[in-house]
């Protein structure tokens, strides 16, 4: 069995990584590099499909600094220091239009071509900053546009689906399950506002979410902050 895996080098797509591969998928991973703030992330992708065996890894460029709008992609501040009932109330400027429709976008083209019928996607509704498209109504819209919107879909070759293994996990529950298929957390980056040595903020929402994930888990956080 063949798989597409979105890979952000975040410790969520990383876990999903795991469970995918842990489930005896072929994993082919897919980072991209669409102008984001936090461009280390891509070189923590690069690390965490080597060190977790998967078959190809591949960066698509797409420069969305060209539509901006969002504090990951145009010079807006990312805000910090915000409590975890702000974040559950309203889209963040942190929010990137329409970016993981785009990203699913891809990674159903490069499952096409690597005839893969399986496409996975660290998205998570429980502790998440509010973002739309990682709802399961999204999710499930999408994998209804898949099958509809390609030559192996329309010719019956397969039925696309979209999964997303961590989407009603708590932060807590997920890095257990990380921990348990021996996921290294130190390789991985989920700061919206890194340094110039990839160090994490520790301030903005994802490192906030980050650190109470770890602490509720109970497993030391790994993360150098700034």
């Amino acid at each position: 069995m063949k798989a597409v895996v979105l890979l952000s080098g975040g410790l969520d797509s990383t876990t999903a990584l795991a469970v995918v591969r842990s489930q005896g998928f072929e994993c082919h991973t897919l980072a991209v590099d669409y102008g984001q703030r936090h461009r280390v992330e891509l070189d923590r992708a690069a690390t965490v499909a080597k060190a977790l065996g998967v078959v190809d890894h591949r960066v698509v460029k797409l420069d969305l600094r060209q539509i901006g709008g969002s504090a990951l992609t145009a010079d807006i501040a990312v805000p910090k220091d915000r409590s975890t009932d702000d974040m559950t109330h309203g889209v963040p400027i942190t929010y990137v239009p329409a970016r993981n429709t785009i990203l699913l976008g891809v990674a159903l083209g490069l499952a096409e071509v690597v005839g893969a019928f399986d496409i996975f996607i660290g998205a998570n509704v429980l502790d998440y900053s509010g973002y739309p498209d990682c709802r399961p109504e999204f999710l499930s819209a999408f994998e209804s546009l898949a099958n509809l919107a390609t030559k192996a879909g329309t010719e019956g070759a397969g039925k696309f689906r979209v999964h997303s293994p961590l989407l009603k996990m708590t932060k807590a529950e997920i890095i257990r399950e990380g921990v348990k298929l021996g996921v290294d957390y130190s390789q991985t980056l989920s700061c919206y506002d890194p340094d110039a040595t990839g160090k994490a903020c520790g301030r903005c929402d994802s490192c906030s979410l980050r650190k109470k994930g770890f602490a509720e888990a109970g497993v030391p956080d790994p993360t150098p902050y700034q």
